[in-house]
């Protein structure tokens, strides 16, 4: 299970890095000015503080499991969106949608976490999913400027980052939560 986690927070981060990274130069590509370009950067991270409180109160009311693995398929297609994004308009509300998920579903790996391992354990696994999720930041981004070296556009970075994100969905849909008395927690 611990394994399962770490594979899906890889593939989170490694899915929202890369556009987290990429966007403003890719809009400026699109050319969008410099100054406007990175307002789309602002329109991620504004609603994303809305977003950890929403996805935080959806997974407490309908299970953290099922509610994270409908926000990864929701950041992937959020990815596919800038994809086809090429106005300010549709950079805009593919930011503040992507924005909202990639910062929402992040608070759902604790949940998991704490509902699933041991207290004694947690530290180890608390420190394991994140070396993954870092690892996961790193990779987006290297990887994004690698496909724009090589390709010389951005498109495939935001295809690459929907496959990710679709693995990332398949991989948290093999997690199945310990038993309550398998973690002494009866």
């Amino acid at each position: 299970q611990f394994l399962i986690l770490f594979l899906t927070n890889f593939c989170c981060c490694a899915t929202h890095s890369g556009p987290i990274f990429h966007t403003v130069s890719y809009a400026i590509y699109c050319g969008i000015p410099a100054l406007t370009a990175v307002s789309i950067y602002s329109a991620e991270g504004l609603p994303g503080m809305g977003g950890r409180v929403a996805f935080g109160f959806l997974g407490d009311r309908f299970g953290a499991k099922h509610v994270l693995a409908v926000g990864l398929m929701v950041q992937a297609i959020g990815a596919l969106g800038y994809f086809f994004a090429s106005s300010i308009a549709a950079f805009y509300a593919v930011a503040i949608l992507f924005g909202f998920v990639y910062a929402g579903i992040m608070p759902l790996y604790a949940v998991l976490l704490r509902e699933n391992f041991p207290l004694r354990m947690l530290g180890t696994i608390i420190g394991g999913t994140s070396m993954a999720g870092s690892l996961g930041m790193a990779t987006g981004p290297l990887l994004g400027g690698w496909i724009f070296d090589t390709t010389g556009d951005y498109g495939w970075l935001y295809l690459s980052s929907f496959g990710m994100g679709l693995g990332a969905v398949l991989i948290i849909m093999m997690f199945r939560p310990f038993p309550k008395s398998d973690l002494g927690m009866a």
